[in-house]
């Protein structure tokens, strides 16, 4: 990576840093990405048909019922600007580390209000009933989205909320009933600050050693050494 270049990174980048330095170094200096199958497009679909339902509700100042009462605030209105910060290409949304000049960006799906607070909300959808602590898998997104948000001038205020959707029954003529779960986590903006600062520096020191834990690094070093 040339030093006096911008690092651009997001909230899934960052998630990579935190999993295996050596796959993030990998990526962002070498541009050799993690070996992927075929993603599902089921996910991505059921992502765009909540996000209109949610829109359905927000014209008319409204909430989903399946979540009214159970969450705090109300769905920001601004239609149009939610459309920008959906779009990470499009979004104004961001977040620059002064030291190492890193930018992080990223898309949000919603945003709730609460006493003029910015309350960053995060469709997921899953196949089976919610087990582990959601904490694990996107305490570094929301505390990045949070991060984002106060930086661009919207006053946040430690909390964020995943709205999970599982499948519970099919029903007739193609109906599938699903599980609405909304899950209240608190947030950290400088933790998040943190891990942008040690990503970008991470990126200009030599390649880290393999993560004996991580199954793809070993694997460009397997493949490496067959062909030496």
């Amino acid at each position: 990576m040339l030093r006096n270049s911008k690092i651009r990174l997001s909230p899934s980048s960052l998630n990579l840093f935190l999993v295996c330095p050596r796959c993030f170094w990998l990526d962002k200096n070498k541009g050799i990405k993690r070996a992927r199958g075929i993603f599902p497009s089921l996910p991505g679909g059921m992502d765009s048909v909540i996000k209109k339902y949610f829109d359905s509700y927000r014209l008319n100042s409204d909430m989903p019922p399946e979540i009214k009462g159970k969450i705090r605030g109300v769905l920001f209105s601004d239609i149009a600007t939610l459309e920008k910060w959906r779009n990470w290409r499009k979004s104004d949304l961001c977040y620059e580390d002064r030291e190492s000049k890193a930018i992080l960006v990223g898309a949000l799906d919603d945003c709730l209000i609460e006493d003029d607070f910015y309350i960053p909300l995060d469709y997921k959808t899953r196949g089976y009933e919610l087990k582990e602590d959601p904490r694990r898998y996107y305490q570094n997104q929301l505390d990045c989205y949070c991060l984002m948000l106060e930086y661009s001038g919207f006053r946040t205020k430690g909390l964020a909320y995943l709205v999970y959707y599982w499948p519970e029954q099919v029903e007739q003529n193609g109906m599938v009933r699903f599980h609405v779960e909304p899950i209240r986590m608190k947030t950290n903006i400088e933790s998040a600050k943190k891990t942008v600062g040690n990503a970008a520096k991470l990126l200009s020191l030599p390649m880290p050693k393999s993560n004996p834990d991580c199954e793809y690094c070993n694997l460009v070093t397997e493949r490496k050494g067959e062909r030496e």
